[in-house]
C-alpha cells in the first residue's frame, strides 16, 4: 500500500514544506484536515500522542516529524530527486537553520502582532512554544523583524548568482526549507510586506515557488485514514545493535522531541539507525501501528 495520506492543516508552516514536496514531485495524495489545537482525537491513535503537525500516514506507517517525512517521500519516490548530489547532510544542517534562526522569529512575530487570535489558540501555544516569552514578546517586535529580515537577506545574496532556484535550475529541499517560513509571514503579518519589498529577487523567487503547486491532492475523512491503517500491516523490525543505548528490538521505549511540543509516544523498539528511530504500538480502534521518527532532535528512553 503506498497511498499517501497527509494529516494537516493549511495555515501550517510546517505541513506546506510537505506540500510543496508533494508538489515538486506531482504525487497523487490524500488530505485529512486536522483541528490546529488539541484534542485531536482521530489524530491520536495514529500519532500516539504526538501532536506536531503534520503526520504521514501510508498504510499502517505513520511518519513524524516534517523533515523525515520528506527524506521518506524521496527514497518512495526518487524522482526529481529533493536532495541532488547526496545533499542530504548540508540540508539536515540547513534545516536546523530554517527551523531555528528563520522560523522562530517568524513565528514570534505572529504571535505578538496578531492580538486578535483566538483565545484558545493563544493558550494552546503559549503552552506549546517554549521558544517565545509571551510575558515580553510584544515589546520584542522590532528585534524580531531584524532577525527575520536577517535571512531573507541571506536568500537575496544566493539568488544574485542568477539561477531561478537557490541551488540551480530545478526546486529542491533548500528551497523547501528557505521558502516556508516566508510562506508562514506572507500569510500572518502582512505588515512586514513593506520590509521585503527590498529583496526583488526573493520576491521572484517565492512567485516560482508558488507557482510549483502542492501536486494533486484530494480530501479524505479522518475515519477513511484510521480505517486504513486497520486495515493494513505495519512492516517487521531491524535493529542497529551497537547504538550506544543499547536496546533490543522488542523493549518498551518511549520517544520525545527536545525542542518543543515535549510528548512522549510509547511502543516497542522495531527498528533504529543513526537517523530513525521506529517504535510499534498497538492501538485499541486500529491494532498494530509503527511510527517513525527521526534520531535528531528526539529523545529515546527505556520504560
Amino acid at each position: 500500500m503506498t497511498e499517501i495520506i497527509l494529516h494537516h492543516f493549511d495555515p501550517s508552516p510546517f505541513a506546506e514544506t510537505v506540500r510543496l514536496a508533494l508538489g515538486i514531485k506531482n504525487l497523487s495524495w490524500r488530505s485529512v484536515q486536522i483541528p490546529m489545537i488539541m484534542p485531536k482525537p482521530l489524530l491520536m491513535p495514529l500519532s500516539g500522542g504526538y501532536r506536531k503537525t503534520p503526520i504521514m500516514q501510508i498504510g499502517a506507517e505513520v511518519y513524524c516529524d516534517s523533515n523525515l517525512i520528506l527524506q521518506e517521500l524521496d527514497r518512495r519516490f526518487p524522482e526529481p530527486e529533493l536532495y541532488p548530489q547526496q545533499s542530504l547532510g548540508l540540508s539536515a544542517a540547513l534545516a536546523s537553520w530554517s527551523d531555528v534562526n528563520f522560523f522562530q522569529p517568524g513565528a514570534a512575530l505572529s504571535m505578538a502582532i496578531n492580538q486578535d487570535l483566538p483565545e484558545p489558540l493563544v493558550a494552546d501555544r503559549k503552552a506549546f512554544f517554549k521558544f517565545m516569552d509571551f510575558d515580553t514578546i510584544a515589546n520584542e517586535i522590532p528585534h524580531l523583524h531584524t532577525q527575520f529580515l536577517a535571512q531573507v537577506d541571506l536568500l537575496e545574496g544566493q539568488l544574485a548568482a542568477g539561477t531561478p532556484y537557490l541551488t540551480g535550475n530545478n526546486p529542491n529541499v533548500v528551497d523547501i526549507l528557505g521558502y516556508f517560513p516566508l510562506w508562514m509571514a506572507r500569510g500572518n503579518f502582512p505588515q512586514l510586506n513593506d520590509h521585503l519589498a527590498q529583496f526583488s529577487g526573493v520576491q521572484q523567487w517565492e512567485a516560482r515557488m508558488q507557482q510549483i503547486g502542492h501536486g494533486k491532492p484530494s480530501e479524505m475523512e479522518a475515519e477513511a485514514a484510521l480505517d486504513r491503517a486497520r486495515q493494513a500491516s505495519p512492516d517487521g523490525s531491524e535493529l542497529v545493535h551497537d547504538d550506544p543505548l543499547g536496546l533490543e528490538v522488542g523493549q518498551t521505549v518511549k520517544v520525545t522531541p527536545t525542542d518543543y511540543g515535549e510528548v512522549a509516544v510509547a511502543g516497542q523498539l522495531m527498528q533504529l539507525s543513526n537517523q530513525r528511530v521506529v517504535i510499534q504500538r498497538e492501538d485499541p480502534a486500529l491494532g498494530l501501528v509503527n511510527n517513525h521518527f527521526p534520531r535528531a532532535g528526539f529523545r529515546i528512553d527505556p520504560l
